[in-house]
């Protein structure tokens, strides 16, 4: 069984795919922070939308990678 980091995502798969700044918000386009991924394919939030739907998808999501903290790290620089 593999070692998970978050809840539903390996360690493996935060590694695979950081986020970049050309990843967009599936919901207003801001920078994607968030990846969610579900039967039917993959979601991207920024912090504010992937908060704001995350309850709602939380129960269908098979993976869910937040790189949310990263925005205060880009702060504090």
């Amino acid at each position: 069984m593999p070692q998970t980091a978050t809840e539903a995502t390996t360690v493996d798969e935060m590694h695979s795919h950081q986020l970049t700044a050309a990843d967009r918000c599936d919901s207003c386009g801001a920078q994607a922070y968030i990846r969610v991924v579900v039967s039917s394919g993959e979601l991207l939030f920024c912090a504010h939308h992937g908060k704001k739907h995350q309850e709602k998808l939380s129960s269908i999501a098979t993976s869910w990678h937040d790189e949310s903290a990263r925005l205060f790290d880009e702060q504090r620089a």
